[in-house]
């Protein structure tokens, strides 16, 4: 039986230059990316050289200005580039949107004068970054946070713990989200944490089932000073500012989700169009090809419905709707695609030989992370019928 490799997604590209951009992250994942994913997510090793490489090539700031060093793309591209990175290691494609997450508070609402500052050496200067919102006490219910930053002079100083953050630990740069002010969503404010400010440590990375080699910890802030030039936007602005970066961060993990399905179907199909059982591929079988049939076509719904939602926050237009619906059905999709990839390798898919268990035990975190798939139901119940009643 001749070597099946997986076909490259024939994608719909809007110019020249994005052409040549899915190009070239194609030829990085297949020959940086991919060969080294399954032996360093074994060994919990983060691959931080490959930023360093990312963001070199320009991949870590694409949807901001040129201006202050981003790629000046838009959503709709930089969502395919993070679904090829996720194609071969979730761990990388999950990581470009975590850091394009952190980035966003100071490049949509910063000033200018902390633009110039600050910017270029996020979006393309090797850095990487964090986004801290959640706590261990406040997941869902972001609004009830506890960490605070108290007024001191022209500095405010930063106390409390932050928890499952991506890249705790190891960013060089934290977004943070601390109260200053009254209980509720008004008295939450942004500020710009360096990673190597006094005061910032890291817990060990959790033990989780699947990305372990990215780190998730909680991030300690212990009396930090930051100055007021590090305040993003005004004070009690950062809970709008939270939820505006959640809504675009929701369809990087769509894109993702998708990246990380098409990785298991790829696997499923070059699996059963080479085991031979009963004389013939198990691809012959109608029970498989059914199979293989409902996954390609989930697989391609959920990358047009996080398109769609990329396209209306291209053009301006309201897309918090589209993307928790894209963020709910792409994650949904990668859970159905990934265990039902395990099962079309029957035993082998349950052994560590094979990728298809490391693609199921990842997926099941993309439900999860940046607003459960339950929150993202009431976020979609809320456009339709309105806010529940009191």
């Amino acid at each position: 039986m001749p070597d099946r490799a997986p076909q490259p997604v024939d994608r719909q590209l809007p110019t020249e230059e994005a052409r040549d951009l899915i190009s070239l992250v194609r030829d990085v994942a297949q020959h940086e990316i991919a060969p080294r994913a399954a032996e360093e997510e074994d060994e919990g090793r983060f691959p931080r050289e490959l930023f360093t490489r990312l963001s070199e090539l320009g991949l870590l700031g694409l949807p901001y200005d040129a201006e202050y060093g981003g790629g000046d793309q838009p959503y709709e591209v930089y969502l395919q580039v993070l679904e090829e990175l996720a194609t071969a290691r979730l761990t990388v494609g999950l990581g470009v949107s975590v850091h394009t997450l952190a980035c966003y508070a100071l490049a949509s609402f910063g000033a200018k004068e902390q633009q110039a500052e600050h910017l270029n050496a996020m979006l393309d200067g090797g850095l990487l970054g964090a986004y801290c919102l959640s706590e261990p006490a406040s997941g869902s219910d972001a609004a009830s946070l506890r960490t605070k930053a108290v007024r001191d002079g022209e500095d405010w100083v930063i106390t409390g713990t932050k928890a499952w953050i991506t890249h705790g630990g190891i960013a060089d740069f934290y977004t943070v989200m601390a109260r200053t002010g009254a209980e509720g969503p008004r008295g939450i404010t942004a500020f710009l944490v360096p990673g190597d400010a006094e005061g910032v440590s890291a817990a060990l990375p959790e033990k989780k089932m699947g990305m372990k080699g990215s780190p998730t910890a909680q991030v300690h802030l212990d009396g930090v000073r930051v100055p007021d030039a590090r305040r993003i936007g005004e004070e009690g602005q950062g809970f709008a500012i939270a939820l505006s970066a959640l809504d675009g961060g929701r369809l990087g993990i769509a894109a993702c989700a998708i990246g990380l399905a098409q990785a298991a179907l790829d696997e499923a199909l070059r699996y059963a169009t080479e085991r031979r059982q009963f004389g013939k591929p198990i691809a012959d079988f109608q029970g498989l090809r059914f199979m293989l049939a409902d996954m390609a076509t989930q697989v391609e719904a959920g990358r047009a419905l996080y398109l769609a939602a990329a396209r209306l926050r291209d053009a301006g237009r309201p897309f918090a709707k589209q993307a928790a619906m894209a963020k709910l059905h792409c994650t949904d999709t990668a859970m159905r695609v990934t265990t039902d990839a395990v099962q079309i390798l029957g035993g082998y898919g349950y052994t560590a030989d094979f990728p298809a268990e490391r693609y199921m035990r990842e997926a099941k975190v993309l439900q999860i992370v940046e607003g459960t798939n339950q929150i993202q139901r009431m976020v979609i119940a809320r456009h339709l019928a309105g806010p529940e009643t009191r």
